[in-house]
């Protein structure tokens, strides 16, 4: 069983070094196999406060965040986020930051800076990032799993469905879907930015995508804040559907193989 320190301290005081606890709970003749930190290959991400947003002024949806991340002076960031605001405290990756790992990322609705695939991987090859992969109209081999993925589509309740966009967005889910059958018969996991559910109402049209190519498990984010109470989860249609929005989830990775 993996344990985060952080988990156990909701139910447990705990004023010292993770070995040390480690060290008493075996002296107490509980099984402790490791202790693993999860930052020690981290480098450079730091907490900042955000100290102001203005927009941007030559877009009409970016941001201008001034932030204080422990420096001398405040440095700026532009986002496309407009969720925002001054006194939120948010994670910083500075100038040679380092996270572990692979790390697959697929369009949300604040990703207007890359267009094409194509584009990303020569940037991304360009600049070094060799544990970044772009899913996006294609699907990913993990550990006997076939990774699929795209941004969908999210209406408000009552609105009238684009069908021209509704058609765009289930051809990108259907041309991930068909790219995995290059690695076999081994499961298809879609995942999606936007719900392909939300207070009861639903996109048919991904949902039959999803049927043809037999996903029986779809993942999904943008619900935040207030809003995750309304989330769907659970068997819908013959798929499971499971929200994992990093504040719904404290920010704690979900496994899923």
């Amino acid at each position: 069983m993996l344990a985060p320190l952080s988990w156990l301290k909701k139910y447990v005081d705990i004023d010292m070094p993770a070995e040390e606890f480690a060290r008493r709970m075996i002296m107490n003749g509980n099984a402790v196999e490791e202790v693993e930190d999860l930052s020690a290959e981290v480098t450079n991400v730091v907490v900042g406060r955000i100290l102001s947003v203005v927009p941007h002024g030559n877009s009409d949806h970016l941001h201008i965040c001034k932030v204080d991340v422990g420096a001398q002076e405040p440095i700026q960031i532009v986002t496309g986020a407009d969720n925002m605001a001054a006194g939120d405290f948010v994670p910083v990756a500075l100038h040679d930051f380092h996270l572990p790992g692979k790390k697959i990322l697929m369009k949300g609705n604040h990703d207007y800076w890359w267009t094409t695939k194509s584009k990303m991987d020569r940037f991304l090859e360009e600049c070094g990032f060799d544990t970044l992969t772009i899913l996006h109209n294609n699907a990913i081999s993990a550990e006997g799993i076939s990774l699929c993925g795209s941004r969908g589509w999210m209406f408000e309740q009552g609105q009238e469905h684009d069908k021209k966009l509704i058609a765009r967005e289930a051809g990108r889910i259907r041309a991930s879907l068909q790219d995995a059958a290059r690695f076999g018969e081994q499961e298809k996991i879609l995942f999606l930015h936007y719900p392909p559910i939300f207070m009861q109402d639903s996109i048919p049209e991904f949902f039959a995508v999803m049927q043809e190519y037999g996903v029986r498990r779809c993942y999904y984010g943008h619900i935040h804040s207030n809003g995750c109470r309304f989330a769907f989860q659970g068997e819908w249609q013959g798929v499971q559907l499971t929200m994992v929005s990093a504040d719904y989830l404290a920010f704690m990775p979900k496994k899923i193989g």
